[in-house]
């Protein structure tokens, strides 16, 4: 699950109700997309606004930091040029380009030049070497666009590993920095590249990528290639059922159907800040493709975006400073963001952003009301459609506690399913059931045959994995996750990777993964086991051991608890859900510790709510255990005892 939050002010909504979508879908889609590939798309918007700004890339987080602007008309030849270059190299329509790469102009040049020449796969570089090399070697992708050294950074080693390991790589794309420093600083950072090692394949090119795109003409594909909607022109990684990531496949009509969708939804132009990484789909579309097709500015901010040096310090003033409508982020950043005093701040141009791929607490949204002035709405989607399902209204109508109503001409329903999976019959009104998306945006499935067993409810219709209702006006509400992955600040991490992990001690019988909840990151790992016959282990002692040997640095344990039996579902698989639970009721009970509060916690399912927690308290304290806990996204009870 990816769910976003839409936060709004004063801008006026062209869809409000279930009335008004159906009206707007009364003209066929397919007249609404004035082109079905990116790179179409991309040419048309340049070709609407040459001179209009279209990125804009500050290197530090400090509000006077030097601002590099680059129009569309440069934006589509650099694009064209790295497509170009992307098909000198020998890349075919078939094949993968993977980008290791922070949010960088050149970061977008080789995103949709490489859809354009044959097949993106951006690639999170916070991956340890061999997930990063699974997915290269996965999509056999031919090339790889790669930083120069940096000091502090591993990201060229990682490079250098990951060439080593994968053969089918015959290019290394190397893009540096010296367009954003200053001649001294760029001086240094060639020093520092050449000084480096080198990769030591004979058989691998390595080339410069500002010299291998001024080597290129801007004006047309090079190529001559004429791409189909139903192309491939994208791999995004998401979590999977092994320890390694699933590969999402998208088509170039999958992202331009989306993209056209949100003009639909947010027709003024906009000054959108992008701070999510460009290798996750939110990234890549709300502030990349669909945020192009509408014309928009798009404010990078540093190549780390969020996490960048004195970005979220100044944020208010950056928003100032750009003059931003928008902003894309995950509930810790509304949590931080709660917290920083307005300073004056000037942020009349706000009209909304986005909050994504994590529920949001109640609490944060309450404080970040409070702080920013303005009201949120929630949405819903996620990677296999492309990034957008649902959406709250952003003028009036929103309804408090729904994920929105569905995206025009895409169909949403929620199913009662049978043992297998499938689709039995329609949910009625207000009845829990799985939701399933159809429609433009629904990808084709998984790159790897095995990970598309089961995602099918029916023919056409995703089984997203997630549970809930629609209500009798259409709004979606989400009452659980019944995929299994931890999604820690808006970063999906797979259980099947620490219980892999765990499952290598030699003490460890079987391993569990699971999300407890956490009021900032909204989930954080937990793992539970069982110990092998005679085995005896300290908590503790394994969690060292996690350390170790779980590869993503996210994705290692924060707490590790032994059982004597691991709790089973009735036909012996391990019950997850079950042990969330269990999660959540330590973390209630060790926050009411924490404020002096004796009591007793429960945490059960429901089948409207969710799961829900029950605590019994002493009457007086009722009040401030609801208080204790107002920053978790869970349905509270309060019972009162004598």
């Amino acid at each position: 699950m990816s769910d976003f939050t839409l936060v709004a002010m004063d801008a006026p909504a062209r869809i409000r109700s279930l009335d008004d979508l159906r009206a707007v879908e009364q003209t066929p889609w397919q007249q609404k997309l004035p082109a079905r590939t990116t790179y179409e798309l991309l040419r048309q918007a340049c070709d609407r606004h040459p001179d209009r700004t279209a990125l804009r890339f500050v290197l530090s987080g400090v509000p006077e930091a030097p601002a590099f602007a680059i129009n569309y008309r440069i934006l589509l030849e650099q694009v064209t040029r790295a497509a170009n270059a992307f098909h000198r190299a020998g890349v075919s329509s078939q094949q993968a380009v993977a980008l290791l790469l922070p949010n960088l102009p050149e970061t977008h040049y080789a995103l949709l030049g490489a859809q354009a020449a044959g097949i993106a796969s951006p690639i999170n570089p916070m991956l340890d070497v061999e997930h990063i090399a699974s997915i290269i070697n996965a999509t056999e992708a031919t090339a790889l666009v790669a930083l120069a050294p940096l000091p502090d950074s591993d990201g060229w080693s990682k490079a250098l590993a990951v060439a080593e390991r994968c053969p089918s790589l015959r290019t290394l794309f190397v893009v540096n920095l010296a367009a954003y420093v200053d001649p001294a600083t760029g001086v240094a950072l060639d020093a520092l590249y050449q000084a480096a090692p080198q990769p030591q394949r004979a058989d691998l090119r390595i080339l410069p990528f500002d010299a291998a795109l001024r080597a290129e003409s801007p004006d047309r594909l090079a190529s001559g290639r004429v791409i189909d909607g139903s192309d491939r022109c994208a791999y995004f990684h998401t979590g999977g059922t092994t320890g390694l990531p699933k590969i999402a496949v998208h088509t170039h009509l999958n992202e331009t159907f989306v993209a056209c969708m949100l003009s639909l939804l947010e027709p003024r132009h906009h000054v959108v800040l992008c701070g999510l990484p460009l290798f996750h789909v939110n990234g890549a579309m709300v502030t990349g493709l669909a945020a192009f097709h509408c014309g928009w500015e798009v404010v990078m901010l540093t190549p780390q975006g969020y996490r960048g040096k004195d970005v979220l310090t100044n944020f208010w003033r950056l928003v100032e400073r750009f003059r931003a409508t928008s902003f894309s982020g995950v509930p810790t950043i509304f949590a931080t963001l709660a917290g920083l005093p307005r300073d004056g701040a000037d942020l009349s141009s706000l009209r909304h952003a986005f909050c994504g791929a994590a529920p949001l607490p109640a609490e944060v949204a309450r404080r970040f009301e409070a702080a920013a002035g303005i009201p949120l709405c929630e949405g819903y989607g996620l990677t296999e459609g492309a990034c957008i399902s649902s959406l709250n209204p952003t003028d009036g109508g929103h309804r408090a506690g729904s994920v929105g109503l569905r995206l025009p001409h895409q169909d949403l329903q929620v199913w009662q399913v049978d043992s297998a999976g499938l689709a039995v019959r329609p949910c009625a009104s207000g009845e829990t059931g799985v939701i399933g998306v159809s429609g433009p945006n629904v990808f084709p499935g998984y790159l790897n045959g095995h990970d598309n067993r089961g995602i099918w409810l029916a023919p056409g219709w995703l089984n997203t994995g997630d549970l809930g209702y629609l209500d009798a006006d259409g709004f979606l509400h989400l009452t659980g996750r019944a995929k299994d992955l931890i999604i820690r600040g808006g970063h999906n991490i797979d259980p099947a990777m620490i219980e892999d992990a765990l499952l290598r001690h030699p003490a460890v019988a079987m391993a569990a993964a699971v999300g407890q909840p956490d009021e900032h990151a909204g989930e954080l790992p937990v793992a539970y086991v069982t110990l092998k016959a005679n085995a005896i282990i300290l908590p503790e002692t394994l969690l060292a051991a996690a350390r170790r040997l779980v590869p993503e640095p996210a994705a290692v344990p924060v707490r590790i608890e032994v059982l004597e039996q691991m709790a089973l579902t009735a036909v012996g698989k391990v019950a997850k859900a079950e042990l969330r639970m269990r999660a959540a009721a330590h973390v209630f009970r060790q926050r009411l510790a924490q404020h002096s509060i004796d009591a007793s916690v429960r945490v059960q399912a429901d089948a409207r709510r969710g799961a829900v927690a029950t605590i019994l308290v002493e009457a007086p304290h009722g009040e401030r255990a609801r208080a204790a806990l107002a920053g978790f996204s869970y349905a509270i009870d309060i019972l009162s005892q004598a």
